[in-house]
């Protein structure tokens, strides 16, 4: 009974919580330039998330109350001067010849949108591909052909699975970096140049990932996931050198979780390919439910390769809308961590020793950071200000989730290795 108390009490305090505007504003020397966020509505009074930029690079983000009647740009560029004083480094330098890959299934009308973005990007060499992963209707195929035709090169993967439709994409590209994306997303108008310029610059350089922020703050789901963290990964750009490993990462470099996430990640296309690409069997779209992108950012960096993260290379993610979304979302991060875990060991078992050594101090860390944010009372705090994450409390059945995926994982990982065996002999 008590237990059925709580959950009734969360599902309560979660339906409680309210939209916050999403903004735009450009501290460009004494000029400021508000704007709504991509898709959104024009800024008014109440609680808004801003994504501060300096000409035009991102440099922090903030939450700010505007009050009714006051001037919004007033107001958010009084606290985007006083909180977001860092400046942006250099411009990028000429980037090489990218491919984007955009991987889908039945989503032709959020493809649209993401494509639209991509089409717009100021990278002065570039091609984009479409796959179309397992798909049951011709909606996918029809909008490329009837709206993007030669400008957008379509590719059918009829094998399910996320990891499967990228790794066709991989051998599809033309490109010396291969970017992946995915179709929820708006990618800013310098995310390709921005994300793929570094590795002009560092010969070393094997990956890189970017800033994810949160396109649409109009549901409690979406305001709960980002005020525990969301994908951002703060606004530090940093180099990851297995040849020189963090010391704030006990477990690196299987702490894959920390460099970025697949909706904006790029590699050094021979350099995947090397590695074999992405496991199959990892993957939303499979038994197993994640991890794809981390065990391609191990499976480079165990090959001596160098990753970057930046958060110049901006996309706008459409995060999920009910809390039916979040319950599967949680339980699907718990089981893609250990399921590409299990992929990575399975595939190069001489990494095994290397983990086995790191577990006893990643273990300690993860728990005296555990301490720390439960005497803060804080989760993440992906919305800067205000304490959100006390404000909205993870909710502990998604957490049980989570714990549950974990478990599951590595059954997951194995399950889907025997049904992409199966789907691969009815494919061919």
């Amino acid at each position: 009974m008590a237990g059925s108390a709580r959950a009734r009490q969360e599902i309560r305090r979660f339906l409680a919580i309210g939209a916050v505007q999403v903004a735009e504003l450009d501290l460009d020397g004494d000029q400021t330039v508000l704007k709504p966020g991509p898709g959104n509505p024009p800024i008014t009074h109440g609680e808004v998330f801003v994504l501060v930029r300096r000409h035009g690079r991102p440099v922090g983000t903030l939450l700010a109350h505007v009050p009714q009647g006051a001037d919004p740009r007033v107001v958010l560029a009084a606290r985007a001067r006083a909180e977001c004083a860092g400046a942006e480094s250099g411009a990028p330098g000429e980037p090489p010849y990218a491919s984007v890959v955009v991987a889908t299934r039945e989503r032709a009308g959020q493809l649209a949108r993401a494509l639209d973005s991509l089409l717009a990007q100021d990278h002065p060499r570039f091609e984009i591909v479409v796959v179309d992963n397992a798909p049951v209707t011709n909606g996918t195929r029809e909008l490329v052909e009837r709206k993007y035709a030669e400008r957008v090169r379509y590719v059918c993967e009829p094998v399910p699975g996320l990891a499967v439709a990228h790794n066709t994409g991989l051998a599809a590209v033309r490109g010396e970096v291969v970017a992946f994306t995915d179709d929820d997303v708006v990618a800013d108008p310098r995310w390709l140049t921005e994300l793929t310029a570094p590795f002009a610059a560092d010969a070393a350089l094997g990956c890189a990932t970017g800033l994810i922020l949160p396109a649409r703050l109009t549901t409690p789901a979406q305001v709960l996931l980002e005020s525990h963290g969301g994908f951002a990964k703060g606004f530090t750009p940093r180099t990851y050198d297995p040849a020189d490993p963090p010391g704030d990462e006990p477990l690196f470099p299987f702490t894959a979780g920390r460099f970025g996430s697949g909706a904006n990640m790029a590699f050094r296309t021979d350099v995947l390919r090397s590695v074999g690409g992405f496991d199959p069997a990892t993957g939303a779209g499979t038994p197993a439910r994640g991890g794809d992108d981390l065990y391609g950012f191990v499976r480079v960096l165990a090959g001596g390769h160098r990753l970057r993260y930046t958060p110049y290379a901006l996309v706008w993610h459409h995060h999920r809308e009910t809390w039916r979304d979040l319950e599967t979302q949680a339980y699907g991060y718990g089981a893609g961590l250990t399921a590409y875990l299990t992929a990575v060991l399975v595939n190069r078992p001489a990494l095994l020793p290397a983990f086995l050594a790191r577990l006893p101090r990643g273990l300690a860390h993860a728990r005296a950071l555990t301490a720390v944010r439960a005497a803060d009372g804080a989760g993440g705090g992906g919305l800067p200000g205000d304490h959100d994450a006390r404000t909205h409390p993870w909710p502990r059945r998604l957490s049980r989730l989570q714990r549950r995926g974990m478990v599951y994982g590595p059954v997951g990982y194995l399950k889907a290795r025997h049904a992409l065996r199966a789907s691969v002999r009815r494919a061919g």
